[in-house]
């Protein structure tokens, strides 16, 4: 097989597809929330957490800079309730940092969006 054969075998189907754009703040969510987690469980490995968490720390910035635009058509209690998690992730993204805080939370709350975006955050 060819090199241009190789390359579309790897990449047809994701070029393919067309993704919704909560699909992709999902797909960012699980990715970022992935190396939160691995961070964690590799224990004491400092830069890796860092990264993370100013990866996530970007994220939640950038999604609050979205929800608080008056163009936004989010109802506005959802978009009050985010713009709090994203205060609550600056936060305490620094508390780990700074005081070794467990980063547990901030995984907790990116699981939550997660389940809100993909539907199943078991509200009725």
């Amino acid at each position: 097989m060819n090199k241009t054969l190789q390359a579309q075998a790897a990449y047809g189907a994701e070029a393919g597809a067309v993704h919704t754009p909560r699909a992709t703040e999902y797909r960012t969510f699980a990715r970022i929330t992935h190396r939160l987690k691995s961070a964690v469980a590799i224990g004491k490995d400092m830069p890796a957490l860092a990264a993370a968490i100013h990866d996530n720390r970007r994220l939640w910035t950038i999604l609050v800079a979205d929800v608080v635009d008056p163009a936004n058509a989010l109802p506005p209690a959802l978009r009050a309730r985010l713009v709090y998690l994203g205060e609550f992730t600056r936060v305490h993204s620094g508390k780990v940092l700074r005081e070794g805080a467990s980063p547990d939370p901030l995984i907790e709350v990116n699981i939550a969006v997660m389940r809100g975006l993909a539907g199943t955050d078991g509200a009725t």
